[in-house]
């Protein structure tokens, strides 16, 4: 029985583990989601980021694909040189988080 309890548990979080990954977007699939309106265009949601970091710079961003939809995740730099992560919902803009990198 201890066997069972340990493969289903095994399993079990093996399936939770591949739920939580996401995908990166191929950069040339990014006009084919705006232009279905599946996501906002690049530039909107930078300018979403900026405003929250007035001055800062972006250093890197990634569009993902989660099981829940498209998320924008972009890595800024403001005037005093902290760095920091901001995740926007890709549809509609919304900000999921907005931490300072650790």
């Amino acid at each position: 029985m201890k066997t069972l309890t340990a493969l289903f548990t095994a399993a079990a979080l093996t399936l939770t583990a591949g739920l939580a990954q996401a995908d990166d977007v191929p950069v040339d699939q990014i006009p084919q989601l705006v232009k279905d309106k599946k996501i906002k265009p690049l530039e909107e949601l930078n300018q979403i980021v900026l405003k929250l970091h007035p001055g800062a710079t972006i250093t890197d961003s990634d569009l993902d694909n989660h099981f829940n939809g498209y998320e924008y995740e972009v890595e800024l730099k403001d005037a005093k040189g902290i760095e920091w992560d901001v995740d926007l919902n890709a549809a509609t803009g919304e900000v999921l988080k907005n931490k300072q990198d650790d």
